[in-house]
């Protein structure tokens, strides 16, 4: 989680996808070159671990965007295939 949120804030769309499981990604992705990550607050992970196969984090990712701050919460699904993480999608 922490990387994809680092690939977000120096806009390597390449990392994402890669990063994104291939039964949910998308063709391509278009970042906001505008928007500012400034931070990021995991308040909650479930399951994840170096034995699960599976895990969930929901996090808060606060950016800067036309001189306002904004932030956006998720709680977002990753499975784990072939010892890497990938991000499988969003519960809200």
């Amino acid at each position: 989680m922490r990387s994809r949120y680092s690939a977000f804030a120096v806009g390597d769309t390449e990392y994402l996808l890669a990063t994104w499981h291939p039964a949910t990604r998308p063709e391509s992705l278009e970042l906001d070159a505008d928007m500012q990550w400034v931070r990021l607050d995991i308040s909650r992970t479930v399951r994840g671990g170096p034995l699960d196969t599976d895990g969930v984090v929901e996090f808060a990712a606060h950016y800067r965007l036309d001189g306002q701050r904004a932030q956006q919460h998720e709680t977002s699904r990753f499975l784990k295939v072939d010892r890497r993480w990938f991000y499988l999608d969003s519960l809200g």
